[in-house]
């Protein structure tokens, strides 16, 4: 009997301490972050080859990407530690700037963008 109450506390503390490492390892990486979305134009027409810019406010480095024939854009793989400003050009016509913060805590983002023409 004592040994049976033995390996079971045994087994009990293996189990907490692997379940405090999985959870000490899932907290220790922050997520990475994506934002997707469409541009379109006044009358809600999705707008292929718009250029969709994505500058870190940190770093002002700047990505773009060259939307879709649906309009659609993606930027994956963004720090949760920073902000960023994201907008789209097409013709010389802009949209309106927005921000992505870096208090949302969501990871996957959609932003739609409209230009206006």
């Amino acid at each position: 009997m004592r040994n049976a109450l033995r390996v079971l506390v045994v087994v009990l503390l293996a189990s907490a301490w692997m379940s405090a490492l999985a959870s000490a390892s899932s907290k220790g990486e922050p997520q990475v972050k994506s934002v997707t979305g469409q541009v379109t134009d006044n009358a809600g027409q999705p707008l292929a080859n718009a250029i969709v810019y994505l500058k870190n406010t940190k770093t002002l480095a700047v990505k773009t990407f060259i939307s879709q024939n649906d309009g659609t854009y993606t930027f994956n793989g963004l720090s949760p530690n920073v902000d960023y400003d994201l907008h789209a050009e097409m013709n010389g016509q802009k949209s309106d700037n927005k921000t992505i913060s870096q208090f949302d805590s969501r990871t996957n983002l959609t932003i739609h963008l409209k230009i206006k023409k």
